[in-house]
């Protein structure tokens, strides 16, 4: 396990996204007894923490995780200042804790598996780069793909002044509704849709189906439910493999 940094502090106290939170500091938003923070990666050991001058509690409720089927047309986030749907939205309020916020982000039009928790080590685990969790995609895509596009994919597409190669592509059966299944680790904003738009296809529809050892759960679009014991194992074990 990690030793607590002030940028997982504030993610824990805030359920501000990794990128926000990190920027906040970054900004000099942030205090740690009554001294500002810069260095998102400094060492917490407890203290006053502030942002913008208004204190941060650190979470003391009991551990929740969440599974979500995401449906389009909710931000992952857990509040919006244009006042626009959250995921937190579809959380009945007998599975809402202190803290909670969704785990990473799908795109507003992305559909499928984002799991919410209030516990600040997971969400480090999942989304930080090093740990190189695997996210699983299924894109509907227009025109079919064929094989010069899934060649130009497996190549590498420049993104961020970076290539990024998907760890794993195939096609789909025509009775699975998608064109695609592809697999990627770090999650670069709209990696999935930016890396088919290179290749010349349009993309229709996305839905993440796997997240780490964690498969989408039969889940109807826009329902919530606790993870099971052995799918926190499946995360947990995921963790493990990559710690």
């Amino acid at each position: 396990m990690p030793s607590a940094t002030i940028l997982r502090a504030v993610i824990a106290a805030t359920g501000l996204s990794r990128r926000k939170a990190f920027e906040a500091v970054r900004a000099g938003r942030v205090t740690c007894a009554g001294e500002t923070v810069l260095d998102p990666s400094r060492p917490f050991g407890g203290g006053d923490l502030a942002l913008d001058g208004r204190p941060l509690v650190q979470p003391t409720a009991p551990k929740t995780y969440l599974v979500l089927n995401k449906p389009p047309g909710y931000l992952s986030a857990v509040s919006d200042d244009r006042g626009r749907p959250t995921v937190l939205d579809l959380v009945p309020a007998g599975l809402r804790a202190p803290g909670l916020h969704p785990v990473g982000r799908l795109d507003l039009d992305t559909s499928g598996l984002l799991v919410l928790t209030n516990d600040g080590d997971l969400t480090y685990r999942l989304t930080h780069p090093r740990y190189e969790v695997e996210k699983e995609y299924w894109a509907a895509v227009s025109p079919a793909p064929d094989a010069t596009a899934l060649e130009r994919l497996r190549r590498g597409i420049e993104i961020d002044g970076a290539l990024r190669r998907p760890v794993a592509l195939k096609r789909l059966s025509a009775d699975a509704g998608f064109d695609l299944a592809i697999t990627i680790r770090e999650g670069r904003k709209r990696e999935v849709r930016r890396m088919l738009e290179a290749a010349g296809l349009r993309v229709t529809r996305l839905r993440r189906v796997r997240e780490g050892g964690l498969a989408l759960p039969r889940l109807a679009e826009g329902a919530v439910r606790p993870l099971t014991p052995s799918e926190l194992r499946l995360l947990s074990g995921e963790k493990l493999r990559n710690g």
